[in-house]
């Protein structure tokens, strides 16, 4: 419990990603105490429309995601604690193994239970499995480990388990127990896989490494068959995102170029035709093709951003016809028509777009935003 750095590499490696990675997000707009979930979402939190749209990578960026700086410190102490025991028990590589496979199958049990409700994140789900593999150690040696010690160590993880279960049921909200509770079983099962002798009075593994890898596979399988399908495309809601920002942005310099041309003094001198030309090239056409933009990033999935979409499709249509009636009216040389046309454009608003919707998060450990 005591090791150096040096004994315990994998552990204090871990404890810089994990900070390094909180940090880089902080300076990307994330919340030192509280945050929305947009900054965990593009750094690689959990999130079942994002996951299954082919960046199942998730499963394990999520498990260094964290959603404040009280969610890291209670994950970093648990680690710290936990890990430099198990480290040394089991050794670098199979304590690696041990974590990121308790981490990633803890991931895919929220995905499961979470599915489209929460962004998920935190190391607790791999903790767990830490704490998992230190119980199955602790029992299948326990006739090589000091009784006082045994019972120490033992009762104290098993207690520190229940009552973080405890909390997440009736204490505290936004702890995701699936995640424990994935992690905690895929620890014990590789524990068993992976054991191997103490002491030559250790028991061998026997059958029951089989037994454990058997049932750690079929559980894979089943939680594969039962993830919730998403309830849209991640892809096509990034998309309807990216079109309407690039709208609001070209929007704000067609207002502009309108301001320029009606303060222009110079304005009053043109003809009818040259003014219309103005109006045509800077603010119908760009209109037209502003609105062609916004109807290529119609989704074909009920994303949160497709009422905003679709508001922003009919103010850019309307914008469109009102700047074409005035290129009209101006070459026809029809007062009326010109001053109804102005008007229809003064009156214009641009819609605002609501939010993205994707507004839950859920964390690993003792504090989090929403659900885990």
């Amino acid at each position: 419990m005591q090791s150096r750095v040096g004994r315990t590499p994998l552990t204090h490696g871990l404890l810089v990603v994990n900070i390094f990675v909180f940090l880089a997000m902080i300076s990307q707009g994330a919340g030192l105490w509280h945050t929305t979930t947009g900054v965990q979402l593009a750094w690689g939190a959990n999130f079942g429309p994002a996951t299954q749209d082919g960046q199942w990578w998730r499963l394990a960026t999520a498990m260094f995601i964290h959603f404040g700086v009280l969610h890291l410190a209670m994950n970093m102490w648990a680690l710290r604690d936990v890990g430099r025991l198990v480290e040394r028990l089991y050794g670098p590589w199979r304590f690696a193994v041990l974590y990121l496979g308790s981490g990633i199958l803890g991931n895919l049990l929220s995905l499961v239970a979470q599915g489209n409700q929460a962004v998920s994140g935190g190391a607790s789900g791999a903790i767990f499995g830490l704490y998992g593999g230190l119980l199955v150690f602790l029992w299948r040696e326990r006739l090589q480990v000091d009784r006082h010690e045994f019972r120490w160590l033992f009762w104290s993880a098993l207690v520190f388990v229940l009552v973080i279960f405890a909390m997440g049921i009736w204490v505290v909200p936004g702890i995701d127990n699936s995640a424990h509770a994935g992690g905690l079983l895929a620890g014990a099962l590789l524990a068993q896989v992976l054991a191997v002798p103490w002491t030559a009075m250790s028991p061998r593994p026997g059958l029951g490494r089989g037994l454990a890898l058997v049932t750690l596979l079929i559980c894979i399988g089943g939680l594969m068959r039962h993830i919730p399908a998403p309830s849209y495309v991640f892809h096509e809601e990034l998309a309807a995102q990216e079109a309407i920002q690039r709208f609001a942005k070209a929007d704000q310099q067609f207002r502009r170029q309108w301001f320029e041309i009606m303060a222009d003094p110079s304005a009053r001198h043109l003809s009818f035709e040259t003014l219309a030309g103005r109006v045509e090239s800077t603010l119908a056409v760009g209109y037209e093709r502003s609105f062609d933009q916004l109807v290529a990033a119609t989704p074909g999935s009920p994303v949160p951003s497709a009422r905003a979409l679709g508001d922003l499709q009919a103010y850019a249509f309307e914008q469109a016809q009102t700047t074409r009636d005035l290129v009209d009216g101006l070459r026809a040389k029809d007062p009326q028509k010109i001053r109804v046309a102005v008007l229809q454009a003064q009156s214009l608003r641009q819609p605002m777009p609501a939010a993205s919707g994707i507004t839950g998060a859920a964390s690993h450990a003792s504090t989090g935003q929403a659900s885990r």
